[in-house]
């Protein structure tokens, strides 16, 4: 967290439309979403390496970060990115949240996600949806019952509302459409945020995508 905040306070003085560079010697976003990809075969697999988990593997990044990618997750308990990509300490910058909601997310989010492009460089940014989510469904329950959500719940499933209405009158499964339109919408909102993603997308340093996450399977599809 400290060193999130040095860089925090760096950021400042650059120039707002600037990403960091790659790392030197570190991969380009298909290389590195090929990476993410093989270990996903590895944990369908049974066949995991599990690399850099280990205490000593902690210490040599003590002093700063260097991941190949962002992911936007669920906050749902099943979908751990670490685990289904197989992948280690250092590897992955992780922005979770339920539903894995980016338009809404406010600052919070959509500055983690920044944060990720122009301090750490990450080449490469996914927006993971996952099979049954919860959040999809309550959106769905709440806008057929129009029933009141205590809370922040209710906040919460507006912001995944435009989804399910994207996916009304799709052919197929009415879940599994509006987990699919929630991911679209984020990569989308994403691919045109400004003043850092956005650029940085058509300049061709970053690549911004989707992705969903098979509970029964395990296995990871790209969407777009």
């Amino acid at each position: 967290m400290a060193s999130m905040v040095a860089g925090l306070v760096a950021a400042r003085g650059l120039v707002a439309q600037a990403a960091a560079p790659p790392s030197p010697g570190g991969p380009t976003a298909d290389e590195a979403l090929q990476r993410l990809l093989a270990g996903n075969q590895r944990f369908m697999k049974g066949e995991t390496t599990s690399p850099r988990r280990a205490p000593d593997d902690f210490r040599p990044l003590a002093a700063g970060q260097r991941p190949m990618a962002t992911i936007l997750g669920c906050a749902d308990s099943r979908v751990a990115p670490e685990l289904l990509f197989d992948q280690g300490v250092g590897d992955l910058f992780i922005v979770r949240v339920a539903g894995n909601v980016v338009g809404g997310g406010g600052a919070l989010v959509k500055g983690s996600i920044e944060y990720g492009v122009a301090e750490l460089g990450v080449p490469l940014v996914i927006v993971l949806g996952h099979s049954e989510c919860g959040a999809v469904k309550a959106a769905i329950k709440h806008m057929d019952d129009r029933d009141p959500l205590p809370g922040a719940i209710g906040e919460l499933v507006n912001r995944i509302r435009p989804a399910v209405t994207k996916a009304s009158g799709m052919p197929g499964d009415r879940l599994s459409n509006a987990i699919r339109a929630n991911v679209a919408i984020g990569v989308k909102t994403l691919q045109g945020l400004q003043p850092i993603i956005a650029p940085a997308v058509k300049r061709g340093q970053i690549k911004v995508v989707g992705a969903l996450y098979d509970l029964r399977t395990g296995g990871v599809t790209l969407t777009a």
